[in-house]
């Protein structure tokens, strides 16, 4: 877990110097060559990393399954920031050899992250040694984290798609609700309150990646 939690702390650092050099060299911001990339992937990647480490032992997770997430987290913003150093597409980029093995290994990293999510929800669904509040929001959070990569899957599939919405609000269930329900843990209230707490804001939550979802299927 030290390791995810250092190498987290890198991809961040990652996110946060490219933020200055594109403050520095400018350019566009969208398009397939942009300083974005390695700015917003460093930055997910670095929390989203801090955020699997962290529930993964919370839900006594098998290890192995943090060690690759933590090392195609690597390989993922790796790649990305090396192709917009190089002034190239990161993704579905086949100009050259060289091109097409990135953007096979993405492809590959992508599925390995699909199967690391897979195993953390397994987890969450097969623990027993939290509390109600907390075996709730494990349980929405990595449901929810599974739909973030339904809709990262079918952005792929449609070469970008409209799908950004629904994966963005998606992604931050699985560090959201946990956190809740552990900041809960701290006040005065009784179990059952709090289950009762996580609850609710597992509801809205739900709601709110429901309204992403279908704004997208309506904008598409």
């Amino acid at each position: 877990m030290a390791l995810a939690y250092r190498v987290s702390a890198l991809l961040l650092a990652s996110g946060l110097f490219h933020v200055v050099v594109f403050l520095v060299d400018g350019g566009p911001w969208e398009g397939p060559v942009s300083w974005r990339k390695p700015i917003t992937f460093g930055l997910s990647f670095g929390l989203t990393l801090a955020t699997y480490a962290w529930v993964a032992g919370l839900l006594r997770a098998r290890p192995a399954f943090t060690r690759l997430f933590t090392a195609v987290s690597v390989l993922e913003v790796g790649l990305i920031t090396l192709q917009a150093w190089r002034g190239v597409p990161s993704h579905f980029n086949e100009a050259t050899t060289f091109d097409t093995v990135v953007t096979r290994l993405l492809t590959v990293g992508g599925i390995t992250i699909v199967v690391c999510v897979v195993a953390l929800a397994v987890a969450a669904f097969r623990a027993e040694h939290l509390t109600p509040s907390m075996t709730w929001a494990v349980r929405v959070g990595t449901a929810t984290f599974l739909l973030a990569m339904a809709s990262g899957g079918l952005m792929v599939a449609e070469r970008g798609g409209s799908w950004k919405l629904s994966h963005g609000v998606a992604m931050h269930g699985v560090l959201l609700l946990p956190l809740f329900a552990w900041a809960l843990g701290f006040t005065s209230w009784d179990e059952r309150r709090r289950t009762r707490a996580v609850r609710v804001a597992s509801g809205g939550y739900l709601a709110l990646v429901a309204g992403a979802v279908a704004l997208n299927a309506v904008l598409r």
